[in-house]
């Protein structure tokens, strides 16, 4: 049996409408499953193309928030619409009432003793005359 995971997240995927010269973004809503506190971390291999916020936060039992991650605007289009940026967000238990101010900065280092649970996130970039567009 596996055991739930800390938390989930819709959609699985950061889908962006992606225009030249303009800023968009993708707002991802994240659940607590458990009755514990859980902190989360939010890293991308592209951090200077991304604004996330909040990146880092701590989320009450079986309660949820939602992150907006915007992608600044964009002076080229990629070669062939294709995105390879990822996101990861990593999450953890914490204690009751913990303020994402008081969390020790290796909260979410491997070698914390922590348990971390890391989520893989897609980027999907969508134009307005694109296939998938024209299907809504």
């Amino acid at each position: 049996m596996t055991a739930t995971p800390l938390i989930t997240i819709s959609p699985d995927e950061l889908r962006f409408h992606f225009e030249l010269e303009k800023q968009t973004f993708c707002d991802l809503k994240v659940l607590n499953n458990t009755e514990n506190y859980v902190a989360f971390k939010v890293k991308t291999t592209s951090p200077k193309k991304y604004f996330v916020r909040p990146n880092t936060g701590v989320i009450h039992p079986w309660d949820s928030c939602i992150i907006r991650v915007t992608l600044q605007a964009q002076r080229e289009y990629p070669p062939d619409m294709q995105c390879k940026d990822k996101f990861l967000l990593q999450s953890t238990i914490v204690g009751p009432n913990t303020d994402v101010d008081d969390l020790p900065a290796n909260t979410f280092n491997k070698d914390s003793g922590n348990s971390i649970e890391d989520l893989k996130l897609r980027v999907a970039y969508i134009t307005p005359s694109s296939p998938e567009e024209a299907l809504r």
